[in-house]
């Protein structure tokens, strides 16, 4: 049957006939077999590829095997292919009958491959993962071949272990790198392969033994002939073996200590980017598995690593060079707006974060690329538009590899090379095909340009100029008198002191001791972030509180780096140390929070507790369960970059004081849930769970309550954790794992592990400090209490101040049901009957004892100075007043129980009759008031006390409010 060629492009006919004579052959033998449309299929195969109809023409009897349907139709498995592969693998008998084998396998499975592609049967994505499964079962299978014709010939290759004495068998572990490693292997790829093995050692069971290693490197020069040695049924694969460490200069086959040892010392930036593509294709899988953990800290790196910006651009400057002298403009990968510089977009944030994001640990860009607009600057419609890109760049790859089965990705020149892409393409003209990928090509530019090419902060004429005085200024070109005057000109505020610190961090020892590439790095930012801080209305305080900054990151320069390539991150950075010593401390003591700056759109938009509770949750679902240190450094990397956001929000006026104390308060109560998740888990594997009575489990009947600023939602930065833990399980019980314990036993050391979570220092720092002195009588007391004892120790033991205390408590962690019961006790609690002149002198004498102990000096006193929270008139006594006021009237007015704060217990308060509106509404102004000083108190790290005449007024109205209601001398009733 001869389909219509008359539906053809008029240039493509001649080609189209000639092709079809030659598959005579192939064609008489289908026959009696194929539908129609078979045959429009092989018309479109025929014009895409000259090696299809070669291989046809010559195994017409591979024929039978495309009347499968199955065979053309269907996908292919992994499984699959290495089923295929070890039965044609039966009949060989010596080395040449292997390498015919393995040359016939992957001769009629690229028939197949190429045909589903340029028919579309299969998308391109499961063209490229086809291709690598097939590539997987060749080399695994060869090499298991080879090694046993090894070992029958040199021995078997063994290993010593030290510990124990017990000799190993050694095998070797084929690492596949580039577009194998990734699962992405192209129509006519080579295959970039690393030959290695786990010990040193030597065989047994021969004449003569050999070294491991030689035993290997043979074994590798039998592979790479199996594989790409050229004969007349054509190769394998082409083998490529120089991004081995030292190239073609080393060893074919190293030890993984060889390995280990050359990553960490001489590693290149460009061998970190082939290695995110690295995998185990064949050999020794479970030891291969151990190599790739071992090389995984020189690939990804725990820091911010933006030096990755640095080396791609440098890597693409050097391709760009050898396009330009090659002439090579019309390389669909190499050539610009390319299939590498898409490439290049998703690995340079591989590189970057890959360290800390465990998600861009993976191979394939497809997977990448979706995961950017979560982790950068880059859009979701850009990352379609990369995607569609790329998706079209490998379509033509492949349609111009599928004509000759050659390694090459030029784009045809002759009109019969463009009419043929053009019609694989399923485009009518050359034209319409070129304008598409024309359109393609220049998205994949632009997006390059924009993610990776070189900053153009330097560009104006004046910047340039700028940036040659500073650097004058820093290589100790100018004398001191010009030096003095230069300075004097941006740092007015006070120039001696600028040029001192400027000075003191070009003498310091770690500057002096920089590698050039530092050193390098330090100049290039430096001129940038010294004219911007000069811009600040406190130039010189600004630049002492960066400096700290720039003294923490001079040996990690890859943060340099990140202020280099974001300017906007430098100018927040500017902006917000300008008005926060805080803010900079913070950025000194964790460098790496400096990624936070870089999108306003989440620096300066914190979100609600919804969507904090799920962010920490999604990050700690990447960290396996058991590495309880990573969690745990999780977990604060977690609450310093929110802490970093909150006070940018803060500092900028972005969200006011009652929801920066909301946005703390919610941050901590994420976090305590998750700690209270992960150690009742730990608790759980080794002991069991806890019965909550005989025969029921707990579930888990425990609640963690937050007292003081937590419990009244209003924590800042800095603020403690003032924590009670309760059960509500019988104590005398038993868990019921395999090491069981007391109930009461579990609780403690639940409690103990959470205490430790958040309390130890780690290199992330502590999470919060916590204090437990106000459970039940107090450091003396159990840790967990259960709510039984509790209430007993709440209704007959506790004091006036743990009741006023209780105004201020609420569940923030734990059962719901338990959470239930202990709002109803504390409802009752604070509900009790009490002698109200009883109760009044007891707050006052309390207050009273405050002041003498925590609140202001006689000497601060004679020097105008007020504490915000102690003294007569502050925080404290207007606290000490809502409290009063629940315990005093709760039982005849029990909505005074519903809320934890001050703010809405004053509403109540107001709404019950129990104060006037204007004293409600005075208090109310004045605590918001002295708490939003408070805050900016502490971001400018200094004390609550300040001048006295600043708050006279508050003061006096909080005091005389106070006067009227509790009177230590003279009770009121």
């Amino acid at each position: 049957m001869t389909p219509n060629l008359s539906a053809l492009p008029s240039d493509l006919i001649p080609l189209a006939e000639k092709q079809w004579d030659r598959l005579s052959p192939l064609l008489e033998s289908v026959k009696p077999h194929w539908p129609a449309s078979r045959y429009n299929e092989l018309l479109t195969v025929s014009i895409g590829s000259d090696f299809v109809v070669d291989q046809l023409a010559r195994h017409p009897e591979w024929g039978a095997s495309l009347c499968n349907a199955e065979q053309l139709d269907q996908n292919q498995s992994l499984n699959g292919y290495k089923t295929l592969v070890q039965e044609a693998l039966k009949q060989v008998t010596d080395e040449p009958s292997l390498l015919s084998v393995l040359r016939l396998l992957r001769q009629q499975s690229m028939v197949r491959l190429i045909w589903r592609d340029l028919t579309r049967k299969a998308t391109m994505q499961q063209t490229v993962l086809e291709l690598s499964w097939m590539a997987d079962a060749l080399i695994d299978s060869a090499l298991e071949v080879l090694y046993q014709q090894a070992c029958d010939r040199w021995g078997t290759p063994m290993h010593v272990c030290e510990t124990t004495g017990e000799k190993q068998q050694q095998r070797m572990v084929v690492l596949g790198m580039g577009k194998l490693g990734a699962h992405e292997l192209n129509l006519s790829s080579d295959i970039d392969l690393i030959f290695t093995f786990p010990e040193k050692g030597e065989t047994e069971g021969a004449k003569r033994t050999l070294e491991n290693q030689e035993f290997f490197i043979r074994l590798g020069q039998k592979l790479i002939h199996a594989l790409d040695t050229m004969n007349g049924e054509g190769f394998v694969f082409r083998v490529d073996m120089r991004l081995r460490p030292f190239g073609s200069a080393s060893p074919l086959a190293l030890s993984f200590a060889a390995m280990e040892h050359y990553y960490q010392d001489q590693g290149r930036e460009w061998e970190r980017y082939a290695m995110i593509k690295a995998r185990v294709v064949a050999g020794d899988k479970e030891q291969g598995a151990q190599l790739m953990a071992m090389l995984k800290p020189f690939v990804y790196r725990k820091y911010l690593d933006y030096g990755a910006f640095e080396s791609l651009r440098e890597m693409k400057e050097m391709i760009n060079r050898e396009v330009r002298r090659k002439g090579m403009e019309l390389n669909v990968k190499l050539g610009p707006g390319g299939i590498r510089e898409v490439e290049f977009i998703a690995q340079a944030f591989q590189l970057i974060r890959g360290g800390r994001d465990s998600r861009l640990q993976q191979r394939e860009l497809l997977t990448i690329l979706p995961l950017l607009p979560e982790l950068s600057d880059v859009t979701p419609e850009a990352v379609e538009e990369l995607i569609a890109a790329y998706i079209f760049l490998r379509n033509i790859e492949h349609a111009i590899q599928a004509i000759a089965d050659k390694q090459t990705q030029e784009l045809p020149t002759d009109d019969l090379g463009k009419a043929r892409l053009a019609f694989s393409m399923g485009f009518d003209s050359w034209q319409q095909c070129s304008e598409k990928l024309k359109y393609h090509r220049e998205i994949v530019r632009a997006h390059f340009e924009e993610v990776i090419a070189p900053s153009s902060t330097e560009s104006a004429d004046q910047e340039q100029q700028e940036e040659g005085n500073w650097l004058a200024l820093w290589n100790g070109h100018l004398d001191e008198a010009e030096s003095l005057a230069f300075i004097s000109d941006k740092y007015s505020d006070d120039p001696e002191a600028a040029l001192k610190l400027i000075s003191e961090l070009r003498d310091s020892r770690t500057v002096q001791v920089l590698q050039p590439g530092g050193v390098e790095r330090l100049k290039r930012v430096l001129p940038v972030l010294l004219e911007e801080v000069s811009q600040v209305e406190n130039p010189t305080q600004t630049l002492n509180r960066i400096m700290m900054l720039i003294h923490a990151i001079l040996r990690r320069s890859a943060y340099l780096v990140l202020l280099h390539e974001n300017p906007a991150a430098l100018q927040q950075l500017v902006k917000l140390c300008s008005s926060s010593a805080w803010f900079a401390d913070q950025l000194a003591k964790k460098p790496v929070l400096l990624d936070e700056l870089i999108d306003p759109r989440t620096l300066y938009a914190p979100t609600d507790k919804a969507a904090l509770a799920n962010e920490l949750r999604q990050q700690l679902l990447r960290i396996p369960e058991d590495d309880i240190e990573q969690l745990m450094e999780a977990l604060r990397y977690f609450k310093s970059a929110h802490l970093l956001r909150v006070a940018a929000a803060d500092i900028t006026g972005v969200l006011p004081l009652m929801k920066v104390s909301d946005y703390l308060t919610w941050l901590a109560e994420v976090i305590i849930s998750s700690v209270l998740d992960i150690a009742w888990r730990l608790m759980l594997e080794k002991h069991g769970c806890p019965m909550k009575t005989a025969g029921v489990p707990a579930d888990p009947d425990f609640i963690v309550l937050g007292y003081g600023k937590l419990g009244g939602i209003e924590l800042s930065y800095g603020s403690d954790l003032d924590l009670v833990f309760i059960h509500d399980c019988e104590t005398d019980l038993m868990t019921d794992g395999a090491k069981p314990i007391a109930n009461a036993v579990f609780f403690t050391r639940l409690g103990q592990r959470m205490i430790h979570i958040l309390n130890t220092f780690t290199a992330g720092g502590q999470l919060y400090e916590v204090d437990m002195r106000l459970r039940p009588s107090g450091n003396s007391g159990l840790l967990v209490s259960s709510l039984k004892a509790f209430g007993e120790y709440q209704n007959n033991s506790a004091w006036t101040w743990e009741h006023q205390a209780l105004v201020r408590a609420r569940v923030i962690a734990g059962a719901s049901g338990l959470s239930g019961d202990f709002n109803n006790l504390r409802q009752t609690i604070l509900a009790k009957p009490r002698d109200l002149e009883v109760l009044q002198k007891e707050v006052a004498d309390m207050r009273q004892k405050m002041r003498t102990h925590l609140g202001s000096s006689s000497q601060d006193v004679e020097d105008g100075l007020f504490n915000l929270k102690q003294d007569e008139g502050g925080i404290v006594d207007i606290e000490f007043l809502v409290q009063y006021l629940v315990l005093a009237h709760a039982e005849k007015h029990p909505a005074l129980c519903t809320y934890s704060d001050n703010i809405r217990i004053l509403e109540v308060l107001q709404a019950e009759g129990l104060l006037p509106e204007d004293d409600a509404v005075t208090l109310q102004e004045a605590y918001k008031r002295y708490r939003a000083v408070g805050h900016r108190l502490a971001l400018q790290e200094r004390s609550k006390a300040m001048n006295d005449v600043e708050m006279a007024e508050l003061r006096a109205a909080v005091t005389h409010i106070w006067k009227r209601f509790i009177k230590a001398d003279e009770p009121q009733s």
